[in-house]
């Protein structure tokens, strides 16, 4: 741990990087949290804050690990990915209490990964003799790259709510469905169910477990679905931002803002 401080400080001395207020004032909150998860007795938050804090001094880790600079703007995000998704959106709920949250981080997720996987490509790029890819090629990588993410991760929510199990695929109260399974003729044919206004479990003894209040309950489909297109779309805007600035670095210097670089 104290060498991990001494390279924060050599970090900020060297660099008086903006992101690295964000990092302390974030890394304060988190420890605060901690501090409450544990007075209350909620020893799996806890030990998300702990994690939380691994997370957060991670890209600092790797920047001093391989010689590499974050973007102020990158960095400054992944903190606040880290942040919004870990402590607000897990241990607050705001998955649960504000709309639309979790379709805002994969949205951001998207773009950040997309942006991550063209630094990896450019430096490459730039760096070989023998290889000079593309505005297109560099371009359409970033997005394989960043979907590829989105997939995997989608993969990992799956198999914990199977394994463990969770729910991180959200479910959702749904009114229609179609299923070959409700065709009496075993056709292939879909059967449609609109309007189910509610839909009661039994267990094998006949015994009602729960009556599910509005609908049908869609276990997960919907959601994971969801995290795919906004990732698609957040991918799909840093890969045409990256794709004209990699054309013309001078005039389409947005995108730089989230280009990992080189230590000199």
């Amino acid at each position: 741990m104290a060498k991990i401080v001494d390279e924060l400080k050599k970090e900020y001395k060297e660099t008086k990087k903006s992101s690295l207020l964000v990092y302390f004032i974030l890394r304060f909150l988190v420890i605060l949290c901690l501090i409450r998860q544990i007075i209350l007795g909620h020893l799996d938050s806890a030990l998300l804050c702990i994690l939380s804090l691994f997370l957060l001094i991670l890209p600092i880790i790797i920047q001093r690990r391989f010689k590499i600079t974050l973007p102020n703007t990158l960095e400054a995000i992944i903190y606040i990915f880290i942040f919004s998704a870990e402590i607000l959106g897990e241990i607050y709920n705001f998955y649960g209490n504000i709309p639309n949250w979790d379709l805002m981080l994969h949205t951001l997720n998207g773009f950040l990964c997309a942006a991550i996987g063209l630094s990896l490509i450019d430096l490459l790029n730039k760096n070989s003799k023998s290889m000079k890819l593309s505005p297109l090629y560099v371009a359409i990588a970033s997005f394989c790259f960043s979907m590829t993410i989105g997939v995997c991760w989608e993969f990992f929510e799956y198999a914990a709510d199977r394994t463990l199990p969770v729910d991180m695929q959200k479910d959702e109260i749904i009114t229609r469905i179609s299923s070959v399974e409700f065709d009496p003729n075993k056709s292939n044919k879909a059967e449609v169910i609109k309007e189910i206004d509610k839909t009661v479990l039994y267990n094998e003894n006949n015994e009602e477990l729960i009556t599910i209040a509005g609908g049908y309950l869609d276990i997960g489909l919907n959601d994971t679905m969801e995290d795919l297109w906004v990732n698609f779309i957040g991918a799909s805007i840093y890969s045409i931002l990256g794709y004209f600035y990699i054309k013309n670095r001078d005039k389409y210097s947005l995108a730089s803002k989230f280009i990992i670089t080189k230590q000199k």
